[in-house]
């Protein structure tokens, strides 16, 4: 029947009229051609076996603590179907494991197994890798541009539902001046909410100049984290053996904390010392850190050796952790 044949339409089959110009529409859709011919989704991702989709799902087990079926399929807007018989693969496979969650019965905690971890490591790190030579051609200001106008879309698009989770972040590698920031950040935050005085100040001085002047790219890394253009955090692995990788300097500034960046950092040491071929990740910290021995012990870190000590100005517990990789 000839819609002109019927004076009204059900609400139903009522199309919405569209509000955006015919022009912008274009742009719209030739920016997409654009943008995924050159980060080259249409060809197999990351030259692996896997489907963009799977990966994605390897993204999410290796960053979240402990997921489950229902809350991935409902972020990444999956078919419940689809990511059932993803998740199967991934558990005959040997990379996922598991556990009854202690809140529903009905439902399984996920967790990607040692094995999951070291199917993923490689493609995160080509995923980075890719990104950087995306930017690399670039003049640092132009970089800052790109990564701004990404955020810009990505907020405008979302809608205030959803700001805080557009916020844009980047983690990037240092630049001239960034140790003498996060020198100064280690100072300052200690003493105000630790009452430390000058001596961590130094220690911290002296870890961040043997960092810049021994530095092994092979092996190392620094990562700084900005939120919304502002340096906000910073983490360091560097090497202790051949087989051993240390996590050092983790630090967020008060008004970057909550938004789950001290994880995001210690996931990147983490993948980044797997991929190098690391066999353990040590750390030392401090019992009074309530915060950071959180994060580490989410990780599947373990305590492994707590000693008192005095030092920068109080009596302290200083203790060593240890990650299997």
């Amino acid at each position: 029947m000839a819609l002109s044949s019927s004076p009204t339409l059900p609400t139903s089959v009522t199309a919405a009229t569209p509000t955006a110009a015919v022009a912008h529409i274009k742009a719209i859709r030739g920016f997409n051609r654009f943008y995924t011919q050159r980060i080259g989704v249409l060809a197999p991702y990351l030259g692996s076996e896997f489907s963009l989709t799977e990966v994605r799902v390897l993204y999410e087990l290796a960053h979240r603590d402990q997921p489950t079926a229902t809350e991935l399929g409902r972020d990444l807007s999956l078919d419940a179907g689809y990511l059932s018989r993803i998740l199967r693969r991934f558990e005959s496979q040997g990379w996922l494991a598991r556990v009854p969650s202690p809140a529903d019965a009905r439902q399984s905690l996920l967790k990607l197994t040692e094995a999951g971890h070291k199917v993923f490591a490689p493609l995160q790190q080509q995923s980075r890798d890719e990104a950087a030579a995306l930017l690399a051609p670039l003049a640092p200001e132009d970089q800052h541009k790109v990564v701004s106008a990404m955020g810009t879309v990505q907020r405008l698009l979302a809608g205030a539902d959803d700001a805080a989770a557009t916020r844009t972040v980047v983690l990037r590698d240092p630049q001239p001046g960034d140790m003498g920031w996060v020198v100064q950040q280690h100072g300052e935050i200690y003493a105000r909410e630790y009452g430390w005085n000058s001596e961590f100040e130094a220690l911290v001085a002296d870890i961040a100049g043997k960092y810049l002047k021994n530095h092994r790219p092979d092996c190392e890394k620094c990562w700084i984290a900005e939120l919304d253009g502002e340096r906000v955090g910073a983490v360091f692995v560097v090497r202790k053996s051949a087989t051993v990788a240390q996590l050092r300097m983790l630090i967020l500034t008060p008004g970057a904390r909550g938004l789950g960046l001290g994880g995001r950092l210690s996931d990147e040491c983490i993948a980044f010392a797997r991929a190098k071929g690391y066999k353990k990740m040590v750390l030392w910290t401090n019992s009074c850190l309530a915060a950071a021995r959180a994060i580490y012990a989410k990780r599947g870190f373990e305590l492994v050796k707590s000693e008192p000590y005095q030092g920068f100005g109080h009596a302290l517990v200083g203790e060593t952790w240890e990650l299997k990789l």
